[in-house]
């Protein structure tokens, strides 16, 4: 998985988005097993993720911030980007940012997307 790092900050939240090629369901698993041996993202809030799968269709994760794997799902189906996992990382700051989030989860992925060279 590659890690861009933090995106964004926003009334003491912080963002960060990280993704790379997954083959199947088990690859999406391994791949977030992955992400969480990393100490800092396994303390994250929320680590939301999306991938279409060749085999498989879609598949989502809000991981708690409902509706987040939506958000990323709609912007990887839009970008025809398979079998690839997108995770999008918050560090929740104590205060409820209402739908500001989900812009974040816009441009944590269209930044991810961006870096590969893709449409977002």
């Amino acid at each position: 998985m590659e890690k861009l790092g933090e995106i964004l900050r926003d009334r003491g939240s912080r963002y960060a988005v990280s993704g790379g090629p997954v083959a199947g369901r088990a690859g999406v698993a391994v791949a977030l097993a992955e992400l969480r041996r990393d100490k800092k993202y396994a303390k994250a809030t929320h680590n939301s993720w999306a991938c279409v799968l060749s085999e498989g269709g879609p598949q989502k994760g809000d991981d708690g911030e409902a509706g987040a794997g939506a958000v990323i799902l709609r912007m990887l189906e839009r970008a025809e980007l398979r079998d690839h996992l997108v995770v999008v990382t918050r560090w929740y700051g104590g205060v409820p940012l209402g739908g500001d989030r989900f812009a974040h989860v816009v441009t944590c992925v269209r930044a991810y997307l961006d870096a590969l060279g893709r449409a977002g």
